[in-house]
């Protein structure tokens, strides 16, 4: 099984501790006089090297104060410093600066008192002094270079948000475009016939004549047409649903057609791509059940699993289930806002008669629904 960042971080870490740890101890075996305390004091300081993550400070103490002891105790070479080293590092990398140095100074006089030769004083601590303002000055660069990093991620984050925000943007614009010039023509265009068909008719009637069908369904087309246009202007003018689907339910109810809501499994807030994307595609359902389905009894699942959303709108209408359903605007575009979103959708005539539409959606959509 594949670990998780936390964990190989910790191993790393562990393994870290466990290197220094050996490289001291092994250099301490070849020192005479090398007694169990100092290797119990190499363990400690090199292990502490472990938690530098979650405690810099602890661990830079701990490390510190072990390999001081062990370093007047003992006498031994400059390998000895590493677990100070690792620690002092560790600790610059997260703004410790001035604990860093000090606990640099701490081990270099400690290191001082051992009382070596003048000749090898000199050249340890020399040495040494250039280990430890290495260890300071790589921390700081790391530091910085981890902010640089987290910088660099948040402009990119920011960037995209920004391109995201212009895309929605121009999206709104363009639908108010063409809000705008559909009620401009199509508007004007069917309030014209509409009202010719209207007058039509009075006459007919006011002449006591029988007044044709063709003429009568020219004017309550034109009607529907007109009631059809204002609902997708007003559609187009909506940047975001106003509703829920229960709401469309209980609007649908009030309009007169029976449907039924079941809700089944745990309910809980929707992303907003998802929850636009289900408004709509309930609305599309009932929409189609009210003008296609006749005298039908239409029930509305919503089903909440784990990772999706499973919406059924299934009707006992007319529709004939060897009939194959024409793929109209409505259809094409539920089937498009599943499709963005990573989902599936059914939509065809039930073996019972009537008419289904089954979507399901994930709850972690991959796209922005349409």
């Amino acid at each position: 099984m594949e670990l998780d960042q936390v964990t190989r971080g910790r191993l790393a870490d562990a393994t870290l501790a466990v290197v220094v740890g050996a490289l001291v101890a092994t250099a301490a075996a070849f020192d005479d006089g090398t007694a169990p305390v100092d290797y119990a004091l190499i363990a400690l300081g090199s292990l502490a090297l472990a938690a530098y993550r979650s405690a810099p400070r602890a661990v830079l103490a701990v490390a510190t104060a072990a390999t001081t002891a062990y370093v007047l105790h003992a006498h031994p070479g400059a390998l000895s410093a590493l677990p100070v080293l690792g620690a002092v590092h560790t600790a610059a990398r997260v703004g410790h600066r001035g604990l860093a140095a000090a606990a640099s100074a701490v081990f270099l006089a400690g290191y001082v008192a051992t009382g070596p030769t003048t000749g090898e004083i000199v050249e340890r601590v020399a040495l040494l002094v250039g280990w430890f303002l290495c260890a300071l000055v790589t921390g700081l660069a790391d530091r910085n270079w981890q902010a640089y990093l987290r910088q660099t991620e948040q402009r990119a984050l920011e960037a995209e948000r920004t391109r995201e925000e212009a895309a929605l943007r121009r999206a709104g614009e363009e639908r108010l475009r063409i809000a705008r010039e559909l009620h401009d023509s199509l508007t004007h265009s069917i309030s014209i016939v509409k009202l010719q068909a209207g007058v039509a008719v009075h006459l007919a009637r006011k002449r006591g004549e029988e007044v044709p069908p063709a003429l009568l369904a020219i004017q309550e087309a034109g009607g529907e047409a007109m009631r059809e246009l204002r609902a997708t202007l007003e559609v187009l003018r909506t940047d975001e649903p106003t509703g829920t689907p229960a709401l469309l339910v209980e609007r649908a109810r009030a309009a007169g057609l029976a449907v039924e809501l079941r809700v089944t499994g745990d309910e809980r807030p929707l992303t907003a791509t998802v929850d636009r994307a289900a408004y709509r595609i309930v609305q599309e359902a009932l929409t189609n059940a009210a003008r296609h389905a006749g005298p039908a009894k239409v029930i509305v699942q919503l089903d909440y699993s784990v990772g999706e959303l499973t919406i059924r709108v299934d009707d006992d209408g007319s529709a004939a289930r060897t009939r194959t359903p024409t793929p109209g605007i409505g259809l094409t575009g539920m089937r498009e806002r599943v499709v963005a979103l990573g989902g599936t959708l059914h939509a065809a005539p039930r073996a019972e008669g009537g008419f289904s539409v089954r979507a399901e959606l994930p709850l972690d959509g991959v796209g922005e629904a349409v």
